[in-house]
């Protein structure tokens, strides 16, 4: 191995791909510009749909109700929502979206209600639709309100205080500090999209490299050269491999810089709207309004696991790609990859799912579950010795395949 020829063919590679514009969108353009963009609009997008379905009056049928004059009343006087009669093809209706949810009173439900016999108030909605959801919420809160009216006066009949049925109030305190907060939060969308950003970032580099020489006729030429074959390969990885990480380093850099920018006109003191509905949204995922914030010092340690990850990335694409003898059949071996790299990235954010050995050795899935415990100031040092370990033993494999494939001339000249 000659270093000086795995530099010369790296900064030969690197010089390149600078000049090739597909190489470009993948490892700067998209991952500093794009992929931030894309969050930005996408979060700013959801934030204005759910504020405009919380601003609309939802339209919510009644249904029979005509022995119930007093809560039909005090449903028809509510600013929240907007009561139309009653039809028969309310279930239809509500599933096309005419309307928002229903109400249906049981018979005598007002009269059982002073009798201390009232039967259960049914409310009909959309399941997993916003805007009747939150029609549902409103119904909900209306009758929890009457049924708390009714109850304080009863016992304001028999002279009771409302503290006797309750007697003491329960309330919730975080302990866990910030950073444990935020990372259990977002911990684990950190570590699938710098697994994401790897395997992109490296994606193109790769194909280029080996089926787009082949296909360009430069693989010949580059053959020729006195140069080992076992350094033009180390060459050709550096250079995937630096597709990898500058993706990965350029994505998170600049989403942070947007995210750090936006915690500061969000709690500066010209937020205005933005900053109330950016509040409230926080107040939803947690007892305080603050923005959910990471263990720094997780950060760097989410950096040191990721580079083997991104070697084994890298020599992967590296060896698939050489088998193709354009750059078009690459894209068709590769692409179906990216399934098998987010299928156990995405399984790493499901809840309840913990840390052990056996799932230290899963390769992708591994990264995930301990990225989310150090970004939230748990270090298990034995997970991820164990981790860093079998990941490098990965990455060497894959490496050293890499290097087996090129040396095969049936694979460099496949007909």
């Amino acid at each position: 191995m000659n270093r000086h020829n795995i530099i010369t063919v790296y900064v030969k590679e690197l010089k390149h791909s600078l000049r090739d514009r597909r190489t470009l969108l993948s490892m700067i353009i998209i991952p500093t510009f794009v992929i931030p963009a894309l969050t930005y609009g996408v979060g700013k997008i959801a934030t204005k749909v759910i504020a405009e379905a919380r601003e609309e009056t939802p339209v919510v049928m009644l249904l029979p109700g005509g022995d119930s004059p007093g809560v039909v009343a005090a449903l028809l006087r509510s600013r929240t929502m907007k009561i139309v009669p009653a039809s028969a093809n309310y279930r239809q209706l509500i599933s096309d979206k005419k309307i928002r949810a229903a109400v249906k009173l049981p018979a005598g439900f007002e009269a059982g209600l002073k009798a201390g016999t009232a039967e259960s108030v049914l409310i009909l909605y959309y399941e997993g639709e916003l805007k009747s959801s939150l029609a549902a919420g409103e119904l909900d809160r209306f009758f929890r309100d009457l049924r708390d009216q009714t109850v304080k006066a009863r016992l304001a009949e028999h002279q009771l205080p409302a503290s006797l049925i309750k007697p003491f109030e329960v309330k919730r305190e975080n302990v866990a500090p910030p950073e444990k907060v935020g990372g259990n939060l977002i911990g684990g969308l950190v570590p699938y999209l710098i697994i994401i950003l790897c395997f992109t970032g490296a994606m193109y580099p790769a194909m280029d490299l080996t089926a787009g020489e082949k296909e360009r006729g430069t693989m010949e030429t580059l053959l020729c050269s006195p140069v080992a074959r076992g350094d033009l390969v180390l060459g050709k990885f550096l250079m995937v491999l630096t597709g990898s990480l500058s993706a990965m380093l350029l994505a998170l850099t600049s989403m942070g810089i947007m995210l750090f920018v936006m915690g500061a006109l969000m709690t500066g003191a010209g937020g205005g709207r933005a900053a109330g509905v950016a509040v409230a949204a926080a107040q939803a995922h947690s007892a305080s309004a603050t923005l959910p914030s990471i263990d720094p010092d997780g950060i760097l340690g989410v950096m040191a696991l990721v580079l083997p990850v991104a070697v084994l990335f890298s020599a992967i694409l590296f060896t698939v790609s050489l088998f193709a003898k354009s750059y078009r059949e690459a894209q068709s071996y590769v692409a179906p990859m990216t399934f098998i790299v987010i299928l156990p990235a995405a399984v790493g954010l499901l809840p309840g799912i913990d840390l052990n050995v056996r799932l230290a050795l899963v390769p992708l899935l591994n990264l995930s579950l301990v990225c989310k415990e150090m970004l939230s100031g748990v270090w298990h040092w034995s997970y991820i010795a164990l981790i860093f370990g079998s990941s490098c033993v990965y990455a060497g494999a894959a490496l050293a395949l890499a290097v087996k494939m090129f040396n095969r001339e049936d694979v460099i000249f496949r007909a």
